[in-house]
């Protein structure tokens, strides 16, 4: 697999896991639930789609190089420190905002 093709695939998942938690009303895309989930639970279903759209990078990132970079934590070995992912939540926000538009504002306006 080349850098660009895990690139793009890297940015449909992103693209998918940020809105799911606004167009569905399962309780984490498994469970059928028979209220509206608030948005405090949709909030948290998105942060989780983050971490695990994180951990797919880090992956191919990993599975690409080899190795993610050089140690910076005494746990982990990756060099992303805090700045990589205040960038990365700004832009999973930013991917989300279709969904969040669409359960938020259009879907009463089309019903």
């Amino acid at each position: 697999m080349t850098s660009s093709i895990a690139i793009v695939i890297l940015f449909i998942i992103t693209l998918i896991a940020a809105n799911i938690p606004f167009l569905t009303d399962n309780a984490f895309f498994i469970l059928k639930s028979k209220n509206q989930k608030s948005f405090w639970f949709r909030f948290s279903e998105w942060f989780f789609m983050y971490i695990i759209v994180i951990a797919i990078a880090i992956g191919l990132e990993t599975k690409l190089h080899g190795v993610a970079y050089a140690k910076v934590w005494e746990v982990w070995n990756f060099a992303q420190n805090w700045e990589f992912y205040a960038i990365t939540l700004c832009l999973f926000v930013v991917f989300a905002l279709p969904g969040f538009l669409y359960h938020y504002d259009l879907k009463k306006h089309l019903n």
